[in-house]
């Protein structure tokens, strides 16, 4: 075996030469491993026995496959002294001789603590305890070094120290456990707290043998998180190291061999017990991997206590430096500018579960992958970071070909959208071969988010059978847009999710209330054409089309909007209004001079806007504008006739009135019809009686509810607050109640809405102001109750309303105005309408309310208040 140093004196004598080396082990109470310096690579090493003396032997575990071989314990003794020459040599430098070296090439000779002999001698200091004897059988009379020795070990022997002990020393002999019966349960049983514990032996870099204290268990332990290059055995049983697997062995050797450390014992997966060594020096898994002896391994870094992200930092340090096993590594991002790495984007589309379409500041559009991902709504500014770019691959046998894809990391408001869809069990976690670096920059979140989704149960982990969620596209179908038609229009703003924009005006929505999907076009204006195919070739598409496209797209893909249907195309498209955030989208695009207004809007409430928003583009000549010149206006003069109002009563039933004064009535034409409805219906209901408690109710969901009265009525949910609190909407009659769910079921198909529309319609008094005050108000209301509810008036509809028409009441047999007795009765004021030809109407009302206000009667009794108090009260002329 090579010297670990040279000589550090000469003498002519023929005493033996004096060394000096380092101790890497020591094997028992006599015998120790030295090392040298290292030079650029691991040092060589010696045994040196201790001359002279002798101590016990320490225990030695039977020979594995040899049944007849037993495990050979302690002697007694042995544990104590090689732990006292652990404690003091070991790391430290000594300087020894060699005195003998036998045939087999063992060696002996006298080690000093030190760099020279004036150090501690190790074999004296073991005799002086008590942990060694003497070999007196060689001694020489004239040496004086074997002499010392003599006269300590009778010493020893008076004190009666260590092996002169009473007793025999069997209470040092240690009970080593070689094998543990259930590794899981051991490790669980610990609950990852910090075990004393000495290294005995590192096989590799990341793999060492530990006798965990003070039950002297003897455990294999594998580092949490790391993988060190390791020595593969061959056939014929030598062993071939990996390249730096000898300098990462070594780098953990040189800290970790024979020292006092603390180890967590974190999981014990496949019986392979995982940990981390913690030393008062620093944590060795992350300096092997700073110092490039080390990878990070993705199957074990989620059971890691100590953060996971500080060993991909030490890995990634690593990296970039190029050191040992990185020295050829090349980053997955290095072609690309910081500026192309890490930038804020605007989500435009979100593709699919692991792909979006993001603007760029620059204007530019870019798909991004979530990285390290396999297939929640995104709306704002998003945070992409890079992690790398899929090359794009060609066809081959039995795979498809894909494009170029950038790779990022993608996060909103702190979140990351991959950890946040893994976590909800939405994805899963790719796995990679281990010299894949292309992945994710939080790989590890990813696995504990996905750890986490599998122990709970989430999603694509949960044992339930998953749910099926149906859908019906009605685009194009026109029977079933006819039949959801009706329906749409009398829902008023219905929510929506904008799925497609196939032009500015034409949209494909989802109604996630109705569960189907639509093709919907902007009511009351008139976009440019997208090119598109025709029988007699490609027409071509219209300037500024591709413009209103993109500007639809931005405002509004993916996005919850509400839609008000007003009509259906022959194709089956629904037509009407489109609002995102109090923003009209017919009129932002008019606005935005990308589309002109139809004349079809003259009817709608938005027409003005869309009208004056077309006029100030004209004027400033903007895109669609550009090359607009105004055509002279000829004076014509238009003869019309003033319009009358038309008086057109019919006769309704009054079935509800409202605390705002809201009337629901029923028309006497239809009732018979109601009435044979109802009939039948309680008739099929009580032959087959609904499961009590099996509805769930849902806001907007039409039902039947049971009355007070015990019958079974036709309702709308409007508000769920609980099981036993359901707001509901009797829509035949207008009356409403709050009832619990085991008064609800679900309504029989032959009496929905679409066999009978809802029979109660609302309805407010024209020409009158509602009192703001609530006993003014109240008096009211039970004024109009006791006259005409649940009793047949004649209605006639004078002008719309917010919320619903305004209109007469004339009482069935007299034929009075309703209104206008509460105005001649002093409860309420006139509400003055500018129309003309209602000012007949209007005339009459104040004419009645000047006799009320002179005759002091109700809200007159303290005269005209309003001059005063009408703005702070909420009144108003």
């Amino acid at each position: 075996m090579a010297s670990v140093s040279v000589p550090a004196q000469t003498s002519p004598a023929p005493a033996p030469p004096l060394q000096r080396g380092i101790v890497k082990m020591v094997l028992s109470g006599c015998a120790i491993i030295v090392r040298g310096q290292p030079r650029g690579g691991p040092p060589p090493e010696r045994q040196i026995n201790l001359s002279n003396i002798r101590a016990g032997a320490m225990a030695r575990r039977a020979a594995q496959g040899q049944p007849d071989t037993k495990d050979i314990p302690d002697e007694p003794w042995a544990f104590q002294a090689r732990e006292f020459l652990r404690k003091k040599l070991i790391g430290k430098e000594v300087c020894f001789t060699v005195e003998i070296k036998t045939a087999l090439g063992r060696e002996y000779g006298m080690v000093y603590l030190g760099k020279d002999t004036t150090g501690e001698n190790i074999a004296e200091s073991l005799v002086n305890e008590g942990l060694a004897t003497v070999r007196r059988e060689g001694i020489r009379g004239n040496n004086p070094e074997q002499a010392r020795l003599c006269e300590l070990e009778d010493q020893s022997k008076a004190s009666k120290k260590g092996l002169w002990s009473e007793g025999g020393g069997t209470h040092t002999i240690r009970d080593i456990k070689y094998t543990i019966e259930n590794p899981r349960n051991f490790v669980d049983s610990l609950h990852q707290k910090p075990i004393n514990a000495i290294i005995e032996h590192v096989r590799d870099g990341s793999v060492v043998r530990a006798l965990l204290l003070p039950d002297y268990y003897l455990v294999t332990v594998m580092l949490s998180g790391i993988k060190c290059p390791t020595f593969k055995r061959e056939a014929d049983g030598t062993e071939t190291p990996e390249p730096f697997a000898a300098e990462a062995k070594f780098f953990t050797e040189s800290r970790l061999l024979q020292r006092d450390v603390q180890i967590i014992l974190e999981s014990c997966p496949n019986q392979i017990i995982l940990g981390t060594i913690l030393h008062p020096n620093g944590n060795i898994t992350e300096l092997l991997l700073r110092e490039g002896f080390a990878r990070c391994v993705d199957w074990s870094m989620a059971v890691y206590s100590q953060g996971a992200e500080k060993l991909r930092a030490a890995e990634r340090s690593a990296k970039e430096r190029k050191v040992r096993i990185w020295k050829d590594y090349v980053a997955p991002t290095a072609n690309l500018d910081q500026k192309d790495r890490q930038f804020v984007a605007k989500v435009m589309q979100v593709v699919n579960a692991d792909a979006l379409v993001v603007k760029l500041n620059s204007g530019e559009y870019k798909t991004i992958h979530l990285s390290s991902i396999r297939p929640p709504r995104i709306e704002g500014e998003v945070n992409v970071t890079v992690d790398y770019i899929r090359a794009a691959t060609g066809p081959g046998e039995g795979t498809s070909a894909f494009p170029e894809r950038t790779c990022a990391t993608v996060t909103i408001g702190g979140i990351n959208i991959a950890e946040a869809l893994v976590s909800k069990g939405l994805a899963t976690v790719i796995r990679y071969r281990q010299d894949d670096d292309q992945r994710s920059s939080h790989y590890d979140e990813l696995l504990a988010a996905e750890a986490r989704a599998i122990k709970n149960g989430k999603g694509l982990h949960s044992k339930k059978e998953v749910p099926i969620h149906r859908v019906a596209d009605i685009s194009g179908e026109t029977q079933k847009a006819k039949q959801f038609l009706p329906f749409l229009q009398r829902a008023g703003r219905s929510e929506a999710v904008v799925e497609y924009v196939f032009s500015g005006s034409r949209l494909k929505l989802y109604m996630p209330k109705e569960t189907c999907l639509i093709t919907f076009l902007l009511a009351g204006i008139e976009c440019p054409r997208s090119s598109r195919n025709m029988p007699g070739g490609m027409q071509a598409a219209e300037p500024f089309s591709d413009e209103a496209t993109l500007f639809t797209k931005e405002l509004v893909l993916q996005r919850e909007v509400e839609v008000e249907v007003e009509s259906m195309d022959k194709a089956g498209n629904f037509i009407g209004w489109l609002h995102i955030d109090g923003v009209n989208l017919s009129v932002a695009l008019v606005e935005n001079a990308l589309s002109k207004v139809h004349f079809t809007a003259e009817r709608s409430a938005y027409y003005k806007t869309l009208v004056s928003a077309e006029e100030a583009c004209r004027q400033r000549k903007e895109k669609i504008w550009a090359n607009y010149e105004e055509k002279p206006v000829e004076e014509v003069v238009h003869l019309s006739e003033e319009k009358e109002r038309v008086a057109n009563y019919r006769a309704v039933y009054v079935t509800e009135i409202s605390d705002t004064l809201h009337i629901y009535t029923q028309d006497v034409e239809t009732g018979s019809q109601l009435e044979s409805l109802m009939e039948t219906m309680r008739a099929e209901i009580a032959a087959q009686p609904p499961v009590e408690g099996s509805y769930t109710a849902r806001r907007g969901d039409y039902c039947i509810a049971k009355f007070a009265d015990g019958e079974w009525y036709r309702a709308r949910v409007e508000k769920v607050e609980s099981p036993a609190k359901v707001h509901v909407f009797y829509i035949d009659y207008g009356n409403r109640e709050v009832v619990s769910t085991t008064r609800l079921a679900a309504i029989p198909p032959a009496f929905s809405i679409r066999a009978l529309p809802a029979q109660a319609t609302e309805y407010a008094f024209a020409f009158i102001q509602v009192p703001q005050d609530e006993d003014a108000r109240a008096d009211v209301v039970d004024c109009v109750v006791r006259d005409i509810q649940n009793n047949q008036c004649l209605l006639n509809i004078e002008y719309s309303g917010a919320t619903c028409p305004h209109v007469t009441l004339q009482f069935g047999d007299t034929k009075d105005d309703v209104g206008l007795g509460l105005v001649k009765e002093g409860l309420v004021m006139v509400d003055v309408r500018k129309e003309k030809h209602l000012q007949k109407m209007v005339t009459e009302y104040l004419n009645t309310q000047e006799s009320a206000k002179s005759a002091r009667l109700n809200i007159w009794r303290y005269g005209d208040f309003r001059a005063d108090d009408a703005d702070e009260f909420g009144y108003s002329r």
